[in-house]
């Protein structure tokens, strides 16, 4: 059953959006490549005020794997929005056991966004959850709970589930504990090339309109 109607809901669950195989995959050769220059994920840990705690991430201007798989995800993004839609960011975060994610809204990078879950330690499933309200222009928050206005709703998610959601305008985060040892994300974001926000396309760095060789 769908969960989710992306224009009136402002979220819409992706059962499957990449096969669990290419989840995992993806996820082992971020780890060997890292292991290969001598990187540690305990090394990539910074303090985030959305988990109260450190947690390891890597942006995909870090590791350009990351950042061809947003690009290549563009047209099926696209074509779920129904927007011409632009890529602007993508980043890769592990969380520990016990470890939330605070109520927030996103910067304007984040007009659509797609958070896809890789793997967890133990298989048990961690929602994502994504308030109904509408929020009309992005403001800061760190709430470690939704309220009422917000009309909550939590999608369960496998390896290689996804969940698009409209992340400048839906606040949303993971407020019950992670059940997992770990667990492994990626967040991909776009905005729409002739919307409010599209100065953000390729996070304010565009590329090349031209290359020669």
């Amino acid at each position: 059953m769908k969960q989710g109607d992306y224009r009136s809901d402002g979220y819409q669950a992706l059962p499957g959006f990449v096969p669990r195989e290419v989840a995992t995959g993806f996820l082992a050769r971020l780890k060997s490549d890292l292991a290969r220059q001598g990187i540690q994920l305990s090394q990539l840990e910074r303090d985030s005020p959305l988990l109260g705690g450190k947690a390891a991430e890597l942006y995909g201007h870090h590791y350009p794997p990351m950042m061809f798989f947003l690009w290549g995800m563009t047209p099926a993004v696209r074509e779920l929005v129904g927007e011409d839609l632009l890529p602007t960011y993508t980043y890769f975060r592990l969380y520990r056991q016990g470890d939330i994610c605070k109520v927030h809204g996103d910067r304007p990078s984040c007009e659509h966004s797609v958070s896809l879950t890789l793997a967890y330690s133990d298989g048990i499933s961690w929602p994502l959850e994504v308030g109904r309200r509408v929020v009309a222009e992005p403001y800061e928050r760190t709430d470690v709970q939704f309220d009422e206005a917000d009309e909550m709703r939590s999608v369960p998610m496998e390896p290689g589930d996804a969940v698009l959601y409209q992340g400048v305008h839906r606040h949303h985060g993971r407020t019950t504990p992670n059940p997992n040892k770990w667990s492994a994300h990626l967040f991909l974001h776009w905005v729409e090339r002739d919307g409010p926000y599209a100065k953000h396309a390729f996070d304010e760095q565009p590329p090349p309109e031209r290359v020669a060789f």
